[in-house]
């Protein structure tokens, strides 16, 4: 073979050395990290490089993630596409949920106060906003213990979010003479508003809605404090009235004159 017909194979030979000792490399890496800051963690089966440039397939058992090639970031899946998140496995940081909470930061003072029930109780002085539907089992546990805060100052609004009876509750309980008392008597109760006869603005409902979309509230209750910190689900009276105490201690001081 001429001297011209062989230099291109050796040169692609050369490539395909340095490519494999690469990704030797890498995986070497990877194995080497992964079991130093997850010491607990079962062996790696497996690695396999992905068709993305950088990223492998990391397999353990019949689980598997991704990684970078020095596996200082993972990326677990999810059957569900959007809920896949990315791990500083340095940190432990979760920097999907991190940019996400950024994104999803809820500006308290600016919220449409207007639009929620208000509830009123001791001095008034921490304050709490509720995302609830009125057929959610879960916010009339929380609503046993929302009224048994002091001083605090409660703002629900309500998001009728699973199905028709819970629109139509939401209405009759927003156009209620005294929708505070209304809304607690069903939740506390499971005494049913009265229906709601003639004309009654909803559209704080539909706007309420919208909201909570903005804010990727995805289900009820949703619990936020005055430093747009929030509480998925439900949550028990010390861990509420403990989080309430501590935003307010670190909240700034009101300025003087």
């Amino acid at each position: 073979m001429s001297p011209s017909r062989l230099a291109p194979r050796i040169a692609a030979a050369a490539a395909l050395a340095v490519a494999c000792a690469c990704a030797w490399s890498d995986e070497a890496a990877i194995r080497k990290n992964f079991a130093a800051r997850n010491p607990t963690a079962a062996p790696i089966d497996e690695i396999v490089k992905t068709p993305i440039p950088g990223l492998y397939e990391v397999r353990i058992g019949t689980d598997i993630f991704y990684a970078d090639e020095q596996a200082n970031y993972i990326l677990f899946p999810s059957l569900n596409a959007a809920e896949g998140h990315i791990i500083d496995t340095k940190t432990k940081a979760d920097l999907t949920q991190v940019r996400i909470d950024k994104l999803s930061f809820v500006d308290v003072p600016a919220l449409p106060f207007k639009d929620a029930i208000e509830f009123k109780q001791g001095n008034g002085s921490r304050r709490l906003v509720v995302f609830e539907d009125p057929n959610c089992g879960y916010c009339k546990q929380v609503e046993k213990n929302l009224v048994a805060l002091k001083d605090v100052t409660i703002y629900t609004f309500l998001i009728p979010i699973l199905g028709p009876d819970s629109v139509t509750k939401s209405r009759d309980i927003w156009c209620a003479s005294d929708n505070s008392k209304s809304w607690r008597t069903w939740m506390l109760s499971g005494v049913a508003p009265q229906r709601t006869m003639g004309n009654c603005d909803t559209s704080a409902i539909k706007r309420n809605v919208a909201l909570a979309e903005h804010y990727r509230v995805n289900g009820t209750p949703a619990i936020i404090f005055e430093d747009g910190s929030r509480f998925a689900g439900a949550a028990d009276l010390d861990k509420l009235n403990k989080k309430l105490d501590e935003v307010a201690a670190a909240a700034p001081a009101p300025k003087k004159g």
